[in-house]
């Protein structure tokens, strides 16, 4: 996976090489600098997904050949011959733990290594991070919305772009809370509980209940053997009492369908809503089956079912999960913070544009009630905050005088994952990933979790990183 990059990496690559600065100590961050969907926060995914990217990283002779092919002529045959003894062994990477929240400016990953190979990760990284990223923050938004006790199945591979679109959807839809996929392989590959429904296309296969074979289903009690479409037929007048609908307009080959699926699946029925508006039907024994909806569910969709508290067991969600319409692309970006022991920065107009200099260690400061309520960034020399002490913070996009905050808990975000061309900690299964995300997830406030109009979260940095930023800034004016 080497050469899954941009060509400009690969160029600047050789240009670090001829001016013999290859091999200088570099640092990088991986962050986006606003949340998704209008909201507050994020979930951070993608993470062992790059850990094994890292593991594999060198060019293979057929890649160097290739490069040979694209790269200009004037190339020097020397650097090809380098490139053939990359690897990612003297590369270190620190992370958020995969499934946490995460907010806007807040490195997710952190990476240290030569220039050179610092800068050829770059591209495939923000790849395995970014849409990880967003589908499992969508994902959670949903999972949100719809409460702990509703099923949430992702459908999606249909309208996901591509294979390995639709795979990664799977995967980090089930990171932010769903419980269960329509999609086989993602089923045997990940673990992922997989559950289908019926489609329009076995309805629509049937025309009569002559049609139903075969016809009896034995009672899971025990006893003589029914013949279900005869019972159904029998059952027709009550239950269109019930709906106050006329036996007339029952359409008899659907019935058919339900009957034919049922015998089929006897203790695994699922009845799908899919384009019929039953909503408004009261059936007390709704609540003895479980009904699930599909049918291009968004987020408005689903506030409109819990407003209406319809007797839905099962949501299936595809095209507005997988392709995240609210907002296609998380915007991540990787930025160099520190070569050859100097921090550096990116100078624009536009504040919010400019990256935080520096290797630095990142905290969590939390309230007495366990909600977290800052990020703090700090240069990695520094000491770090404990818990009871008052800090002189300064909160990123606010002007004016430094805060002052003092934290119940402090939690220092990042771990180290990677040295020496190794993974260096245990990965949790996705299982366990997924419930670290939802216990995450419940932490937040209130405020910072609600979907629409939430409070921004505040990220800071300390008084001696926000000197070093100001100095930063005006030796580059």
């Amino acid at each position: 996976m080497a050469l899954l990059t941009d060509l400009y990496q690969v160029t600047m690559a050789y240009g670090y090489w001829r001016a013999g600065r290859h091999r200088v100590p570099a640092a990088a961050e991986l962050f986006f600098r606003r949340c998704p969907f209008r909201g507050a926060f994020a979930l951070g995914a993608g993470l062992a997904e790059g850990l094994r990217f890292l593991r594999a990283f060198r060019f293979s002779a057929a890649d160097i050949a290739y490069l040979r092919s694209v790269l200009p002529s004037t190339t020097e045959e020397d650097f090809f011959e380098y490139l053939a003894t990359v690897d990612a062994s003297e590369v270190t990477i620190s992370s958020v733990p995969e499934g946490s929240v995460v907010f806007s400016r807040v490195p997710l990953l952190q990476v240290k290594g030569p220039l050179l190979v610092v800068q050829l990760l770059e591209t495939t990284l923000l790849c395995l991070v970014s849409y990880a990223s967003l589908v499992a923050t969508n994902a959670a938004r949903f999972r949100l919305l719809a409460g702990p006790a509703t099923k949430l199945m992702e459908m999606g591979l249909r309208r996901a772009q591509g294979p390995d679109g639709g795979l990664s959807a799977s995967k980090y839809s089930y990171i932010g809370g769903f419980d269960c996929t329509s999609n086989v392989l993602a089923g045997k590959l990940y673990g992922i509980p997989v559950q289908g429904t019926v489609a329009h296309s076995f309805i629509m296969s049937f025309t009569s209940l002559a049609e139903v074979e075969p016809r009896v289903l034995t009672p899971l009690a025990g006893g003589e053997p029914v013949d279900l479409p005869s019972l159904a037929e029998s059952w027709l007048p009550q239950v269109c009492e019930l709906l106050q609908v006329s036996p007339d307009k029952v359409n008899r080959g659907e019935l058919a369908a339900f009957v034919s699926y049922a015998i089929s699946f006897p203790r695994n029925f699922q009845g799908l809503l899919d384009t019929y508006c039953v909503m408004s039907f009261q059936v007390p024994w709704f609540e003895t089956i479980s009904i699930a909806v599909s049918n291009d569910i968004s987020e408005q969709s689903l506030e409109d079912f819990i407003r209406e508290r319809s007797e839905i067991n099962v949501i299936g969600i595809g095209t507005n999960l997988v392709t995240c319409p609210l907002q296609p692309s998380l915007g991540c970006i990787y930025k160099l913070v520190k070569v050859n022991g100097f921090p550096c920065l990116k100078l624009t107009e536009d504040e919010e544009k400019m990256t935080i200099p520096g290797t630095k260690t990142v905290y969590r400061l939390y309230d007495a009630d366990g909600h977290p309520f800052m990020d703090l960034m700090a240069l990695e020399e520094e000491p770090s905050p404990s818990a009871g002490q008052e800090l002189t913070v300064h909160v990123l996009g606010r002007s004016g005088e430094a805060s002052k905050v003092t934290p119940a808990t402090v939690e220092t975000l990042h771990r180290t994952y990677f040295r020496d061309g190794q993974v260096c900690e245990e990965l949790p299964s996705l299982p366990e990933v997924r419930s670290y995300a939802q216990a995450a997830l419940g932490q937040l406030s209130p405020a910072h979790r609600r979907l629409h109009e939430p409070e921004p979260y505040p990220v800071a940095i300390t008084e001696k990183l926000h000197l070093l930023f100001g100095e930063l800034r005006q030796a580059s004016l």
